[in-house]
């Protein structure tokens, strides 16, 4: 079995125990129906926005979809355990109120900021009690926790989705800049949870070691990018290691600049930026 027929067979697989069927997972990512079944008997393919709309539904990662293991070796680094919620495609219908309480608290935090979010807002836009929602989570903090555990899912989702089929490390590499411009949407608000969670864990040690296991996957990522473009000679890079620090760090600068709108900021002066490093540093390795 090819890796698509793996692929369609997993989703059939999580459709085969949901009570709605086919019909449910198509609504509830945004897919017309008929589209699904051709994705689904293979004379079309899902696009990288449809997986991950399907892993997010279903509570499973994109790399248990393609791969069939939450830490099957792909192109991007796996999240460290305790940085991840663990995908349950056996139950994840039991899991639909905790997703919809995660999602809804999540966008909410993203655009009111954590400290302007109380309980009984999320309860209120969930349509919900205040008990149901410290049925899933207890404290307000371990709503923060878990908004940090979904950034560094949809990140791995998407990275996943996007970057499996790319074989280039250099156009791996422009592509992973891509996917971490805080454009508008959900890129944007990903952008903004993570300067919450930045300035949250200047003041909470509790919050560090989550912090920096989600914080090094992504250096993880960049890292075994450019080791990739070094042993397909796309990259002369000396120091993939320092190489790696100073991108990351240029992405965090950047995307903060663009995220609080500093004068003459944008997505595109950002990407300009981060192509000129990877040219001149990365691969021409001056």
């Amino acid at each position: 079995m090819d890796e698509s027929e793996e692929l369609r067979s997993r989703v059939r697989e999580l459709i085969r125990s949901m009570p709605g069927a086919q019909r449910e997972l198509a609504a509830a990512i945004g897919l017309d129906e008929t589209k699904l079944s051709k994705a689904l008997t293979g004379t079309r393919r899902f696009s990288p926005h449809e997986l991950v709309r399907v892993a997010e539904y279903c509570g499973v990662t994109v790399n248990w979809l393609l791969n069939g293991s939450d830490d099957a070796k792909t192109v991007t680094a796996v999240p460290a355990l305790a940085a991840r919620p663990a995908s349950d495609p056996e139950h994840h219908t039991q899991s639909e109120p905790r997703r919809r309480i995660l999602e809804t608290a999540w966008e909410l935090i993203a655009e009111r900021g954590y400290h302007h979010v109380r309980i009984a807002d999320i309860a209120k836009a969930c349509g919900t009690s205040t008990a149901t929602i410290h049925y899933h989570f207890p404290s307000k903090t371990e709503v923060l926790h878990e908004a940090l555990r979904r950034n560094v899912k949809l990140a791995f989702d998407r990275q996943v989705a996007e970057l499996h089929a790319v074989a280039d490390a250099h156009d791996r590499l422009l592509k992973l800049v891509e996917l971490q411009l805080p454009a508008d949407g959900v890129l944007r608000a990903e952008w903004s949870v993570w300067l919450q969670v930045w300035n949250e864990v200047a003041l909470a040690p509790e919050l560090r070691s989550l912090y920096t296991d989600s914080y090094d996957r992504r250096h993880r990522t960049i890292l075994m990018t450019i080791r990739t473009g070094q042993e397909q000679r796309v990259f002369r890079v000396a120091d993939p290691e320092a190489a790696t620090e100073q991108l990351t760090a240029l992405i965090d600068g950047l995307g903060i600049q663009v995220l609080t709108r500093k004068p003459g900021s944008s997505g595109a002066t950002m990407r300009a930026h981060l192509h000129d490093f990877i040219e001149r540093s990365i691969v021409k390795g001056a």
